[in-house]
């Protein structure tokens, strides 16, 4: 699980409707403020000082009731029992923190030094912070996290829609040899900048929890189909083919202005460009031949390696076709018709 999973899976555990919300949201009206580990094990127990065992069911209510007192409540991983309560934890002082108050001083370092989530209530600030994987993040009143949802949801339209336009001409320029370094640039932007935000939505709807289910069905309708088309456009130009996680990787690493600085997006994907972008590629074919219905994905490769481009492919007679194993007369036929249909919708579509 990598680091966004992590933090997608921490705010689901504190998300309205959870057992645990409910537990925090009764310590800010009861304004007495606590401290909550997310986890216990041998460096949670280094760290923590007097207090008392438990090891019961997790309720809110006892929680809340136990947040009275001073000191911190430990609980299990999955926050269904409560280990220790009334604990003073003493994470390292060396650990570095920009915050100012003790409680959530302790909750920063604690949860870097332990590797758990760490819940801070704040008395006077009538807040929730949870701090994990180094990021500080404010829980805040449903109704304001989907306002900014639905914000973030109809840029995602407005760049899916881009997306589609830049993908449907790079179809039209690949059936006529045309493609330039430029042209599957500007497609992995708009690929990668939909999947930036879709991140972003996403986060919002592990945040909003159970209020969160409409909104997660309309982020999987807007971005249907797209991390498989990243993956087929990356395979159709990158030097090697197989290099396409390295490079994915690559591009989740890369900041803001790197993705919209088509040269250097072009050097961190391994191709050519970097001085001139209008160097001509050919694909070849994954694109196409991934929306040929019914098509394995073995077939798909044979196909490719025995003619080595899209030009080749779409030049294929159904005899050329039935010459690569697994592809018989039927198959053969279909993946024919299938890329002429495809390639004459992508020109007019295009031309129109």
């Amino acid at each position: 699980m990598d680091r966004a999973a992590r933090m997608k899976a921490a705010l689901a555990q504190v998300a309205p409707g959870t057992a645990l919300r409910e537990g925090l949201e009764r310590i800010l009206r009861g304004r007495t403020g606590g401290l909550i580990v997310l986890g216990s094990d041998d460096v949670v127990e280094s760290i923590s000082g007097g207090g008392f065992k438990m090891d019961v069911e997790f309720t809110s209510t006892g929680l809340r009731e136990l947040a009275k007192m001073d000191g911190a409540v430990i609980l299990d991983r999955n926050a269904t029992r409560i280990v220790r309560a009334a604990v003073q934890l003493m994470p390292d002082p060396a650990i570095p923190t920009q915050e100012t108050g003790t409680r959530h001083r302790t909750a920063e370092r604690a949860s870097v030094q332990t590797g758990f989530p760490v819940i801070s209530v704040s008395k006077s600030m009538h807040t929730i912070a949870l701090y994990f994987e180094g990021q500080r993040k404010v829980l805040e009143d449903p109704t304001v996290i989907l306002g900014k949802a639905n914000q973030a949801l109809a840029t995602l339209e407005r760049y899916r829609q881009r997306l589609d336009e830049v993908s449907g001409t790079l179809s039209a320029l690949e059936v006529e040899d045309l493609v330039t370094v430029r042209d599957v640039l500007l497609v992995t932007q708009r690929l990668e900048m939909v999947r930036r935000m879709s991140a972003e939505i996403d986060e919002y709807v592990a945040e909003l929890g159970i209020e969160g289910r409409l909104l997660e069905l309309q982020l999987q309708e807007v971005v249907s189909g797209v991390w498989g088309d990243q993956v087929l456009l990356l395979q159709d130009y990158l030097p090697d083919p197989q290099d396409y996680e390295r490079t994915i990787e690559a591009l989740d690493a890369s900041d803001d202005a790197a993705l919209v600085d088509l040269p250097a997006l072009a050097a961190s994907m391994g191709m050519p460009g970097d001085a001139d972008l209008d160097i001509p590629l050919s694909p070849r074919g994954y694109r196409l031949l991934g929306r040929v219905p019914r098509l394995p994905e073995t077939v798909v490769e044979r196909l490719i390696e025995h003619f080595g481009s899209l030009q080749k492919l779409l030049a294929a007679s159904i005899d050329d076709l039935q010459s690569v194993e697994g592809v018989g007369e039927a198959r053969a036929r279909n993946v024919r018709d299938a890329l002429s249909r495809l390639a004459e919708s992508s020109i007019l579509d295009r031309y129109q």
